[in-house]
């Protein structure tokens, strides 16, 4: 199939470069700023830059990758311009929405999909080969769903079915997980920093694989730590270090430990009475 992109930032050409590798031809490409505009020169050389009707118009199979909170607004702006043509694959990349955002579009007879990567992208080339293996959240039409597969599979992907009602807890669960990590490690790499550590990333990351490896195959099991001890002590510790050095982390550290409590009483991995000293200090906020 003929293929396009509307919104070339780090997702679009990516998708896109990997269906050229499964056979098929990008022929059209929107974007706005310079860098989205370099992205996809990198990516899909040769591709033309034009405007998003244009897109439409050339190609079978229509990327639209834009970010959610804009995806609404573009189908019914390309709707209003009767840019949806019947029988052409109109696939987003969101993970909040299912099919139903592209209801304009369906109502002028096009195909809509719903295709979410569960990968984090850079925007360059490396996303490609990332796709080996990566999930998909896919949202379809029952008669739909061979396609939908077909694309994931093309793409290096594994699809993975998520009903419409379910797209905003589905994101929801993997903004925790993924765009939380990232704050939470670079808090961490930004304290070390202050604490003397020449090359916070190389102290870390065996320590966060391992971390990382033992929760995804043990769950709740896999807590450590003051918290999940019952440490009361230490954790008040960190809280008045934390206060004194870096005041802005106080409420994620906060909010952090009292989830972790949480699940650590639920468990069982927390005694009752080391947890009721515990909780006392987090709801004072280390004021003790």
């Amino acid at each position: 199939m003929t293929v396009g992109v509307v919104g070339t930032g780090r997702v679009g050409p990516a998708l896109a470069a990997a269906l050229r590798q499964a056979g098929h031809r990008p022929v059209a490409a929107s974007g706005v700023s310079e860098r989205s505009r370099s992205r996809a020169a990198e990516l899909l050389p040769g591709v033309p830059l034009v405007d998003p009707p244009e897109v439409l118009a050339r190609a079978e199979l229509v990327l639209l990758t834009v970010p959610d909170d804009a995806l609404p607004e573009l189908v019914a702006g390309l709707a209003r311009t009767g840019a949806f043509k019947p029988g052409r694959l109109i696939v987003h990349t969101s993970g909040r929405y299912g099919t139903s955002v592209l209801e304009p579009a369906l109502r002028q007879g096009a195909l809509p999909l719903a295709l979410h990567p569960v990968m984090t992208f850079t925007g360059t080339p490396v996303d490609v080969q990332r796709l080996a293996g990566c999930s998909f959240g896919v949202t379809a039409p029952e008669e739909l769903r061979l396609a939908a597969q077909a694309l994931v599979i093309e793409m290096g992907g594994e699809p993975e079915w998520i009903s419409e009602e379910a797209r905003p807890l589905y994101h929801a669960a993997l903004a925790v997980g993924a765009n939380h990590l990232v704050t939470l490690v670079a808090q961490s790499m930004d304290l070390l920093r202050a604490s003397g550590v020449e090359a916070p990333a190389k102290m870390l990351g065996p320590l966060l694989g391992a971390a990382l490896d033992n929760s995804l195959r043990s769950g709740d099991a896999a807590l450590t730590g003051p918290v999940a001890r019952g440490d009361a002590g230490t954790v008040s510790a960190h809280l008045a270090e934390l206060g004194a050095h870096a005041p802005r982390m106080v409420a994620s550290y906060l909010a952090m430990a009292r989830a972790t409590a949480d699940r650590a009483i639920d468990n069982g991995l927390l005694k009752p009475e080391l947890a009721e000293e515990l909780l006392d200090v987090l709801s004072e906020g280390g004021r003790r």
